[in-house]
């Protein structure tokens, strides 16, 4: 698996990097198309791999996991510095380093320029990829498990069959319904919070969006730290629905209080519950309640979800939404735009909360459902 994991990053590494150098829409969805191919599957299998190594999912996961949100936050603050007008800079009058440093801050690259300026995302998230298939290779070692009978060579099979258990059934649709919503906060956040206040946004410079959008991050953090325990004192449902509430929190107030800038800042800290809460519990909930010899195949069955159909529904509906259905003389109509997703998470919520109800004994019920 680790072998796996070095190769797909390496490939994906490459192919992130050469999008700086594409020009024309089809080089760019070919280089994106091979990145995103060899990617995805890597969290499914990182999954697996974290998971074979613990001994308690419960309380490992979430302090494992929090290496991943630690990379976001790390991705997110170069583009303070990256993303910056430096011939303002320059040219501007400063003394002394921290009068420099204001300066730098407050010159964020807008417009054509910010647009050209992110090609530097690339290079960052290419580096970092080359970077993460050479430490693939220093992971435990985890060879796949040989198929010794012959359900074991349809293992996804049977993980598809256990959907016939209600509750993960339930859980399987609300986790579609919250990686839709979950994609498209990324999907709109950053143009709602660049855009001008008098256009209906936030106002927010370029170089700024993505060191605030971290701000989630940051907190994930925290969240990550207290999964077992908040699992453990709440449970699986409870503990999910204040995950999915928190993207509705957000979106209610990016809807109705666009006018303050430090609510709409500090209210992606919701972000760590919205993720930790929801995403990393259903993780660990898979590796709890399927049987052993299909665990993987479960993950990947969920991760179809997470990082399949949500994500592509999110990226197909998320720019006709904003570019077409709530596009006004002025701009966007944003209270509109995020009542979609505010009220799909409050759906989701309720779904979860009213027939979502797994088992005391965990996997020998699960079998028994089906």
């Amino acid at each position: 698996a680790e072998r796996f994991l070095g190769a797909s990053h390496l490939i994906a590494g490459a192919a992130m990097v050469s999008l700086v150098w594409a020009r024309t829409f089809w080089p760019f969805f070919g280089a994106m198309l091979v990145h995103c191919l060899l990617y995805v599957p890597t969290i499914s299998i990182t999954n697996s791999i974290a998971f074979a190594q613990m001994k308690d999912a419960q309380k490992e996961f979430g302090i494992v996991r929090m290496g991943g949100t630690i990379g976001w936050v790390l991705a997110a603050w170069p583009m303070t510095f990256i993303l910056v007008n430096w011939d303002r800079v320059h040219g501007a009058p400063t003394a002394g380093f921290v009068n420099w440093l204001g300066t730098v801050l407050a010159s964020g690259l807008t417009g054509p320029a910010l647009q050209a300026g992110t090609r530097w995302t690339f290079v960052v998230a290419g580096i970092a990829s080359l970077a993460l298939a050479a430490f693939s290779l220093a992971l435990p070692h985890t060879p796949p498990k040989p198929a010794t009978t012959a359900a074991n060579k349809f293992a996804w099979l049977e993980a598809l069959r256990l959907l016939a258990a209600p509750f993960i059934l339930v859980l399987w649709l609300v986790t579609f319904i919250d990686s839709t919503v979950h994609n498209l906060y990324f999907n709109w956040t950053g143009t709602f919070l660049g855009t001008e206040v008098a256009a209906g946004g936030v106002g927010i410079a370029g170089n700024w969006i993505m060191p605030v959008m971290s701000i989630g991050q940051i907190a994930e953090i925290v969240t990550m730290a207290i999964l077992g325990v908040t699992l453990k004192k709440l449970g699986w449902r409870t503990t999910m629905i204040l995950g999915i509430l928190g993207h509705a929190a957000r979106f209610a107030v990016f809807a109705f209080l666009p006018q303050y800038e430090a609510i709409v800042i500090l209210v992606n800290v919701v972000h760590g519950i919205a993720y930790a809460f929801f995403f990393a519990t259903v993780y660990i909930f898979v590796d709890e309640f399927f049987p052993k010899d299909v665990r993987a195949s479960a993950q990947g069955l969920f991760n179809l979800m997470i990082l399949g159909l949500g994500p592509l529904v999110a990226n197909i509906l998320g720019p006709r939404l904003i570019g077409e259905t709530f596009r006004t003389a002025t701009g966007v109509d944003f209270r509109s735009l995020f009542l979609v997703p505010f009220s799909a998470a409050v759906f989701a919520a309720v779904v979860l909360a009213l027939f979502f109800h797994p088992p005391r004994s965990q996997r020998a019920q699960v079998a028994a459902a089906t």
